[in-house]
């Protein structure tokens, strides 16, 4: 599980509460800006691993 201890009653827990906070309209668009920034980071990531990978095999 990705979330480690968190299990299935706590993220219904965390979706209550976010749902309180920011509203039935407003929770999809939160959702598809954490998927975007997550999307971007893991990006990220890779082309950083990547060029690492690259540059230890140019100096080999």
């Amino acid at each position: 599980m990705p979330f480690g201890n968190i299990g299935i009653p706590g993220l219904v827990l965390l979706l209550l509460v976010a749902l309180l906070i920011f509203g039935p309209s407003r929770l999809p668009e939160l959702g598809r800006s954490f998927g975007r920034t997550l999307n971007e980071f893991k990006t990220s990531t890779r082309e950083l691993v990547s060029d690492f990978e690259d540059d230890k095999e140019e100096q080999k």
